[in-house]
């Protein structure tokens, strides 16, 4: 199997496998219910995926639990970056709260 192909795989797994913290967000996001935006789940982006990608404004949201490692989504964002992709990180307790708002000032121009 090709690279792409178990990424593709993997991405598909995590959308059957999300978080309760993304399912969350999700239900708020998904089918343009948001802003009117267009929200893909774990998305493949280069060698990682992204949990949530808004690709219109390049902006990836991620809930962080307790499997995230500082170090390696230090990593992960700075590859991201380079690609010209902005991450927006919650912790899962937090995924609602501010989110929504946060998400909002990010896409307002």
């Amino acid at each position: 199997m090709q690279q792409s192909e178990l990424y593709k795989a993997r991405a598909r797994e995590l959308r059957q496998n999300m978080t309760d913290a993304e399912r969350l967000l999700w239900y708020h996001l998904r089918a343009h219910r948001f802003m009117g935006l267009s929200v893909r789940r774990q998305a493949p982006i280069g060698p990682y995926i992204a949990a949530l990608l808004i690709p219109a404004h390049r902006l990836i949201l991620e809930a962080d639990g307790s499997h995230h490692s500082p170090t390696t989504d230090h990593h992960r964002d700075a590859h991201l970056r380079a690609l010209d992709f902005r991450t927006i990180r919650f912790s899962n307790q937090d995924i609602l709260p501010g989110c929504l708002a946060r998400l909002a000032e990010e896409i307002r121009p």
